[in-house]
């Protein structure tokens, strides 16, 4: 993947400036050099974007999908920045997007995502504190949207994954209903309907 390939990936037609400061800071961080499913972790990241974008999403959760792995995740160790560095990112893509950024960050998946489609309000518990908490409908639909938007991404670029949490992700995605959109559902049954039948893993 060239450099120029994940600029045409990251920077897309919209608010140019904010994507360019993004841009900026994720490529200061070495995102262009980290291996990622799809090439690097900067294409991946550009791809997410995209996809919230093509999905009707703001340009503050579009931000925060752009810039999601940025304290690390439950789900992948390696960081860009310390949470001790958050008005760092802030500065970068707005407070509102820096949010949503920590919330997906900071999610305890093995307590918060059996609680998807079971419990309303979710209640999440922050992995980096131990705190539990009820974000705002919002702040969940955005968290959802990224979450869906990034692990559609990963499975479409690597068939063992696809396979291996295909089942899993369908039914997680299924179970939140009405919380993501049309046209992530719709991406969801197109890309995972296949694993429907089959057990999760």
């Amino acid at each position: 993947m060239t450099d120029a390939a994940d600029r045409t990936e990251v920077t897309g037609d919209c608010d140019a400036s904010r994507w360019s400061r993004a841009e900026a800071f994720l490529r200061a961080r070495g995102t262009a050099e980290v291996p990622h499913p799809g090439g690097t972790l900067l294409a991946h990241l550009g791809r997410v974007r995209r996809l919230l974008a093509d999905w009707g999403n703001s340009p503050a959760v579009q931000a925060a999908g752009l810039c999601h792995a940025a304290y690390g995740t439950d789900g992948f160790d390696q960081y860009l920045l310390p949470v001790a560095e958050r008005a760092t990112l802030a500065e970068a893509i707005g407070d509102r997007a820096e949010a949503l950024v920590y919330l997906y960050a900071s999610c305890d998946r093995g307590v918060v995502y059996p609680r998807i489609g079971r419990d309303r309000p979710v209640v999440f518990r922050d992995r980096f504190t131990g705190r539990e908490h009820t974000p705002a409908e919002a702040d969940l639909r955005a968290f959802l949207l990224i979450t869906v938007a990034n692990e559609l991404d990963v499975l479409a670029h690597n068939e063992e994954l696809a396979e291996r949490y295909g089942p899993y992700l369908y039914r997680l995605f299924a179970g939140a209903g009405d919380l993501l959109s049309a046209p992530a559902r719709d991406a969801c049954a197109r890309q995972l309907g296949r694993h429907a039948a089959f057990p999760d893993h």
